[in-house]
């Protein structure tokens, strides 16, 4: 992780190269140059180019070396072959931070990719930190100090938003989107390949910078997980910083072929997901997703609660956010005897006092200031809503100037939806120069209030310790995984092999026995007098209950014998060639919900852990959640609570409720024991059975694939 120290560089320095300052307008030296010009006056400016006596009326160096004073930052533009040179000279001057915008890297080639790389070792050799290559470059756009240092064609105004993208093309419609939204940035970053600072570095020092409030991300993917999740998690949890992150890659094509059912079901985002999730981050699917919540997080608090007040001057709008509402986690508030008669004081006689309170349609801005001080004062009103829809009458702009001075000594949020364009225009602006952020339709309004108050809900979360468990043996685990994987580089695990490592764990194993004739068989389970289960062993045979190879409800001697001959012919018929190393037998486990336990081992990011209905329809319903491990009591219980089909465990219709604390017990220690043991890549339990409240679960199916670690 680069040192916050050297970032400071990047933001604030007292002097910049402009390395390929061009003369030729248009162009990304010569726009660059220009931006400085306009906006920096940290210090001096230092145009570098071999062949100009000027650029832009300012003297010209033939390189960095020849510059008069000491550079801070140089933002490097020259071709991709002259790099090396370039960053050998800007070392030996003594530059701290480099911005390359140049691209021909590892986005070009795989030639490229090398350069990247030698070009990465030489800042590094002296003690430099870069942003890019292949970048728009960066600007801090704060009150008191502005550096554009962007090929960009404008500058952000001073906001506390901060905002750091993977791309820089995407950056340039942002800054556009953002004017019309006259929304601003307090630190503004593209930076590119990534090659040496990274969205952790930059994560990390805008974790204490004062001036940032609210940080949004587009990320195309993540260079270490574990560190991202460790930054993310202390700006949220202790900075109480929001972090918005615009993740691209959300499609199942990505998905690795593997053949546990957890690798099959976990596409590539769900890593991602799960990540962003446990960090405290919320994920957008939009651009416009991204502003509507970050221009709430920056200007309004966040909630207490979900009891939403909506005030409005026409009906529809009303019903479209009471219908918002529902659909974003909302209830609508259930105002007071008084707040409804301080209404009834002030208001036409054919208003509606009801939630959504309806000013009608001829309401000008004393009506508005009225209703929405009475309305969302009331102790029941967690946030609230001013819905606008332009009448002939109605004095937009002063309505605009009425709502923020009605709501000034309010500590809930509150937002508007001034339906319109051009007729609404200076009335919106009159609300976001007051921070009351204006949506154009109450859909949008309520969703970013519904973000806001899954937000409040997710800082709540006190629970993030990692369990520890005194019953296990990680040791003795280690010991069993080494021995069977030998001298292989794989080794897949049958069910029997599993019930050694998991009762190290201290998984609820069932009374079982393996046997490789049927007379075996006869006796073990004429000696249990109860009912079995029997199942094939075999490395060949991946799907046992397809392929024939589980009987249910075996009893008694003849039964054992009987069944043991027929897995046998049952395999030779459906899996020819298969070879079989013996048949387990397993007491009947006692009635409950199957569910699905599972692991698949992402190279970056370790272990992610999977939930579900289990049984043979789990590829079927793909009703599963993905968490990353290791992870904390509150995540394993969520993991099972966010399953869609969650009320079959929770009692449906009667039945009993399942052992759900038991259930998150088992996902920890498998949590546990997958981090513990790096070898294990793939691992099922499928079927766990449930049993009711206080009888716990069995392992009923399970199995395992090593792979050894290089």
């Amino acid at each position: 992780m680069a040192d916050v120290n050297k970032l400071n560089a990047l933001f604030y320095p007292k002097s910049i190269a402009v390395i390929g300052a061009s003369t030729k307008p248009k162009t990304c030296g010569n726009d660059i140059l220009k931006n400085l010009l306009e906006t920096y006056k940290g210090g001096p400016i230092y145009p570098v180019n071999p062949t100009a006596q000027e650029v832009l009326g300012v003297k010209a160096y033939p390189s960095v070396k020849d510059v008069p004073g000491d550079v801070d930052l140089a933002v490097v533009v020259v071709p991709s072959r002259f790099v090396l040179q370039t960053t050998e000279e800007c070392g030996e001057k003594g530059v701290k931070a480099l911005v390359c915008i140049s691209a021909g890297f590892k986005e070009a080639s795989h030639e490229g990719a090398e350069l990247e790389i030698a070009f990465r070792d030489k800042v590094r050799e002296y003690g430099m930190i870069l942003v890019g290559p292949n970048c728009l470059g960066i600007a801090t756009t704060e009150e008191g100090f502005c550096m554009n240092a962007t090929f960009a064609a404008k500058t952000p105004a001073a906001s506390s938003l901060a905002f750091i993208s993977q791309s820089g093309a995407l950056c340039t419609s942002v800054l556009d989107f953002a004017e019309e939204r006259e929304m601003g940035f307090s630190k503004f970053v593209s930076f590119g390949n990534k090659a040496d600072v990274n969205e952790v570095d930059l994560l990390n020092y805008l974790a204490d910078d004062e001036k940032t409030k609210v940080i949004a991300l587009y990320l195309e993917d993540i260079t270490d997980g574990a560190k991202f999740q460790e930054i993310a998690t202390k700006i949220f949890y202790e900075k109480h910083k929001p972090i918005l992150v615009l993740k691209s890659g959300r499609s199942a094509a990505g998905a690795k072929a593997v053949s546990s059912h957890t690798g099959s079901l976990a596409g590539n985002d769900a890593v991602y997901q799960a990540l962003l999730m446990q960090s405290g981050v919320q994920r957008v699917d939009t651009i416009a997703e991204l502003f509507d919540y970050a221009a709430l997080y920056c200007n309004q608090p966040l909630p207490k609660g979900n009891r939403l007040a909506i005030i409005t001057n026409a009906g529809g709008p009303g019903i479209m956010a009471t219908d918002a509402a529902e659909r974003f986690g909302l209830t609508l508030s259930a105002l007071s005897d008084e707040t409804k008669d301080a209404c009834r004081d002030k208001l036409p006689a054919a208003a509606s006092l009801r939630n959504p309170v309806d000013v009608i349609g001829d309401a000008k801005s004393d009506r508005y200031e009225v209703a929405t001080e009475a309305v969302l004062s009331d102790a029941n009103v967690d946030m609230g809503l001013v819905i606008l829809t332009p009448q002939s009458m109605t004095d937009i702009d002063n309505v605009g100037s009425a709502i923020p001075k009605a709501i000034e000594k309010l500590d809930i949020p509150v937002v508007t939806a001034f339906m319109g364009a051009a007729m609404v225009k200076q009335g919106v602006a009159n609300l976001r120069e007051a921070g009351v952020p204006n949506y154009s339709f109450p859909e949008d309004a309520v969703r970013a209030l519904g973000a806001a108050y899954r937000l409040a809900e997710q800082a709540k979360i006190t629970d993030r310790e990692i369990p520890t468990f005194s019953d296990i043996d990680p040791e003795k685990c280690a010991k069993l995984i080494a021995e069977k994987l030998g001298d292989k580089d794989a080794q897949y695990l049958t069910q029997a092999e599993c019930r050694e490592l998991f009762a190290c764990y201290g998984l609820p194993l069932l009374k079982s026995a393996t046997v490789t004739s049927a007379d075996d068989a006869a006796k073990i389970v004429g000696e249990w007098g109860s009912t079995v289960v029997m199942k094939v062993m075999s490395d060949d045979v991946k799907h046992k209950f397809d392929a024939g190879g589980v009987l249910l409800n075996i009893q008694g001697a003849d039964g054992a014998r009987a069944g043991y001959d027929q897995i046998y012919a049952n395999i030779a018929k459906n899996v020819p060639g298969a070879k079989i190393d013996s048949i387990l037998i397993e007491e009947m486990a006692p009635k409950g919900v199957e569910v699905i336990i599972g692991c698949n081992r992402d190279a970056k990011f370790g272990p992610l852990m999977m939930f579900g209905l289990g049984g043979t329809m789990v590829e079927v319903l793909k009703d599963v959640q993905f968490r990353l491990a290791p992870m904390s009591q509150y995540w394993a219980d969520n993991m099972i609570r966010s399953i869609r089909s969650f009320a079959v465990l929770d009692g449906f219709r009667g039945t009993p409720k399942a052992d759900i604390a038991k259930t998150a017990e088992i996902i920890l220690r498998l949590s546990a024991m997958a981090v513990n043991h790096p070898e294990i890549a793939e691992l099922d339990i499928n079927p766990l059975i449930v049993h009711p409240v206080g009888t716990g679960c069995s392992v009923a199916d399970s199995r395992i694939q090593l792979k050894k670690v290089k």
